[in-house]
C-alpha cells in the first residue's frame, strides 16, 4: 500500500515508487465554512478529477507549466513532486462571497481589472516569513493573472463566467514553479452568462442546488465545446 502523505478536506497525496512523482487521490468530501459544513457526495472525486485534468491539459497547451504529469484513471492523477507555497492566490473578476461582505459591496459588480489577493498579500510579509522571495513573488503573480485570461476565455466559451478562483503553486527540487493542487468547481466560482445561475461550490454553501448535478453540467459544457 502506497504511503499516504496528506489528507485535506477533498483530495490525498501519496507517495509512488519515484521520488519526484505523487498520487493524488480525489474523496468524494465537501466542506464549507472552514469544515463546519461536511458531506459526502458519491461521484464527486470522479467529476472534479476530471474537470480540472481537462483545464490542465488546456493550460499546459497554453504554455502555462503545471504539477499534472499524467491522468490515471478517474480519481487519480499523477504529478511532479513539489513543495506547496504556504499562499493561498486569489483572482476576483466579479464580486461575490467573502469580498463582498468584508467591503460591504453588492453581488454581481464586474471589475474594471482583476484583483489579485494572496493569503500574504503583503509581499513584505512573505519575504520577511521567507515564504517566497520578491522573484518568486512576481513569477506567481504574472503567471496568476496570464492564467484568469486564459479560463476567463475558456469558461465564456462554454457560456460561462468566471467569477473568481483560488489557486496554489509549489516548486520542484530544482526551483521551476508550477501551478499545482486543482481547477475545478470547488475552487472556482461560474456563473452562466445569461441566467448568473450558479456553477460551482455555492450550490452546497448556499443549499440552492445539486452538488453533483452541477458538476456534470459544468462537465458536460467543456465536453460539447
Amino acid at each position: 500500500m502506497a504511503e499516504l502523505l496528506y489528507e485535506g478536506k477533498a483530495k490525498q497525496v501519496y507517495k509512488t515508487e519515484k521520488e519526484d512523482e505523487y498520487l493524488i487521490h480525489y474523496k468524494d468530501d465537501a466542506t464549507a465554512g472552514n469544515g463546519v459544513k461536511h458531506d459526502k457526495f458519491e461521484g464527486k472525486g470522479v467529476l472534479n478529477n476530471t474537470i480540472s485534468c481537462i483545464i490542465f491539459d488546456m493550460l499546459e497547451e497554453a504554455g502555462i507549466k503545471t504539477h499534472m504529469i499524467k491522468k490515471l484513471n478517474e480519481r487519480d492523477i499523477l504529478v511532479k513532486k513539489v513543495d506547496i507555497f504556504p499562499l493561498e492566490v486569489i483572482i476576483r473578476n466579479i464580486t461575490t462571497g467573502s469580498f463582498c461582505r468584508r467591503l460591504g459591496a453588492p453581488e454581481g459588480i464586474v471589475l474594471d481589472e482583476p484583483i489579485f489577493e494572496m493569503s500574504y498579500n503583503n509581499d513584505d510579509h512573505a519575504v520577511a516569513l521567507k515564504l517566497a522571495t520578491r522573484e518568486e513573488l512576481a513569477y506567481i503573480k504574472e503567471t496568476t493573472l496570464k492564467i484568469n485570461e486564459l479560463l476567463k476565455e475558456f469558461f465564456l466559451s462554454m457560456n460561462l463566467k468566471l467569477v473568481d478562483f483560488k489557486i496554489e503553486f509549489g516548486k520542484t527540487a530544482d526551483g521551476t514553479i508550477l501551478l499545482a493542487d486543482e481547477i475545478s468547481p470547488d475552487s472556482c466560482r461560474l456563473w452562466d452568462v445569461n441566467t448568473n445561475q450558479k456553477y460551482d461550490k455555492d450550490v452546497f454553501r448556499q443549499d440552492i442546488g445539486d452538488l453533483i448535478e452541477t458538476y456534470k453540467a459544468v462537465l458536460a459544457r467543456m465536453q460539447n465545446k
